[in-house]
């Protein structure tokens, strides 16, 4: 299980809109080690999840959940690994058995990491993923409740 803590961003009624919370790679190397210039480079914008909770949530509580990642690896390599087989496989088989011009071995071997990644695409368009609600963090209280104020 890929376990994540989110933050209630939005909601509507039993709908809620879900952000990650956001993770530093490591501190440990002021900015310079790799990990840190690629996310400087290719920031994108927070991202939200949807989710439909059966008990009242508001915004800014924080929730986990839970990511079932058995078909994680399957799904993976469906979309790494097939596209590149069956691009090497083609480029074989026109240079081998039909004997064809680097050119043409080329044209092959894009045509079958294509047809790779169109099946990768079907297969994984079925893939449901199963979400779990592990726990709902309650909203902490301001310092005034707490004191009876």
């Amino acid at each position: 299980m890929i376990e994540q803590t989110m933050t209630v961003v939005a909601v509507n009624g039993r709908l809620a809109e879900l952000q990650a919370e956001a993770k530093k790679p490591c501190d440990g190397c002021n900015g310079k080690c790799g990990s840190q210039v690629f996310s400087k480079l290719f920031k994108t914008d927070k991202k939200t999840l949807s989710f439909e909770f059966d008990e009242a949530v508001v915004v800014g509580q924080k929730v986990k959940l839970a990511l079932d990642d058995r078909h994680l690896v399957q799904h993976s390599l469906y979309v790494y690994l097939l596209p590149l087989l069956l691009a090497l496989v083609a480029a074989m088989l026109s240079a081998s058995v039909l004997a064809l011009a680097e050119g043409w071995q080329i044209m092959a071997a894009i045509a079958g990491g294509l047809i790779g990644a169109g099946i990768a695409k079907i297969r994984t368009q079925r893939f449901k993923h199963d979400i779990q609600l592990l726990k709902i963090y309650p909203i902490s209280l301001p310092l005034t409740q707490i004191d009876g104020d």
